[in-house]
């Protein structure tokens, strides 16, 4: 099968590799739509260990079953069938531990993720535990459910956030998971949400989604203190103007990687009580409810989402790291749909 392979900093080939074997319990997927990650992008430029060259990326995915089961055709009593649309929560989990069993299975420390620890999605097919495949409402689209993914991710921050309908709310930076992160909030109720970003396109988009945007809080006339703040960046700068921003008793979610640490105002966290938590990838209750929120149409970046061939992916990973200009997310695609990205 075809495959975009990440063979070392900045280097993404198309290879010829071979087709998954899907194990008993697991599900064979022909891939029709594979988003790029911002975790991705930094794994492309070398600069994130869990992903090792030479390796197939790719998380963010919606297909169709191509066999169930080792040998399967999909046509036994199982919940999935040979032609089946769905999409798939990527991190695989034991199970058994206390963290799986108390509803926490993304800190299992037995987890994997598909495109990191196994092949992932940026290729023709995939294969994954059948516990972890979700079919797909017919009026979903393949684009609407490799969104499914990165959405998860923004539900499970608003859950760890628990924001009230009158929060004032501060998101640090306008990528997917920001963007995504202002339309969970707002499925809460939130109404006076801001968004803080140097790309004033992508500002344009929160605006566009009904945020007050800004290149930085300090632009903000008049502004009182936040109730509750996001990071979705993950640098030293955006982690203490989250900090800096909001009132005593506020709560502060980091769910950036970009930098691995960074110094805070400790006396004043501890003075003002703040809360701070982090919030790593979703629970599969979490990407449920993703799932459900996109068909219900609670969400949506479509219309700031490019589709381009798999083909042209290193390219895609160049445009998105240095001027990705109005675009949320590139999906990669195998069918004649995409356009190609120089």
């Amino acid at each position: 099968m075809k495959a975009l392979v990440y063979e070392g900093p900045s280097i993404m080939v198309m290879r010829e590799v071979a087709k998954p074997i899907p194990g008993p319990d697991e599900v064979l997927i022909r891939v029709e739509r594979a988003g790029i990650c911002g975790s991705e992008l930094s794994g492309y430029l070398g600069h994130n260990s869990l992903r090792k060259p030479p390796l197939i990326m790719g998380h963010e995915f919606s297909g169709i079953v191509e066999q169930v089961g080792n040998g399967g055709d999909g046509s036994g009593d199982g919940r999935f069938r040979r032609g089946d649309r769905v999409t798939a929560n990527p991190l695989v989990s034991c199970g058994r531990c206390r963290a799986c069993t108390t509803g926490a299975a993304q800190l299992c420390p037995e987890r994997q993720l598909i495109g990191a620890h196994r092949p992932g999605a940026f290729a023709e097919y995939v294969a994954i535990a059948d516990k972890n495949v979700y079919r797909l409402d017919d009026h979903v689209s393949f684009d609407e459910g490799a969104y499914a993914e990165p959405f998860a991710c923004a539900v499970h921050i608003c859950k760890l956030l628990r924001p009230l309908p009158t929060d004032r709310l501060l998101i640090m930076g306008a990528g997917p998971i920001g963007l995504l992160a202002l339309q969970a909030a707002k499925v809460y109720g939130l109404q006076h949400i801001v968004i803080v970003d140097i790309n004033e396109q992508r500002l344009e988009i929160a605006k566009e989604l009904g945020a007050v945007t800004a290149t930085s809080v300090s632009s903000l006339a008049a502004e009182q203190p936040f109730d509750a703040a996001i990071d979705a960046v993950g640098m030293e700068i955006t982690r203490q103007v989250s900090v800096e921003s909001v009132r005593p008793g506020g709560r502060v979610i980091f769910t950036g990687l970009h930098e691995e640490s960074s110094r805070l105002p400790i006396n004043k966290i501890i003075r003002s009580e703040i809360q701070m938590t982090g919030a790593f990838a979703y629970h599969s209750d979490d990407f449920e409810t993703a799932l459900q929120w996109i068909s219900e149409g609670r969400v949506s970046l479509e219309p700031w989402t490019k589709l381009a061939p798999l083909e042209s992916g290193g390219a895609c990973f160049e445009t998105l790291i240095k001027d990705p200009g109005k675009t949320a997310k590139i999906l990669l695609t195998l069918d004649e749909k995409g356009e190609s990205v120089r």
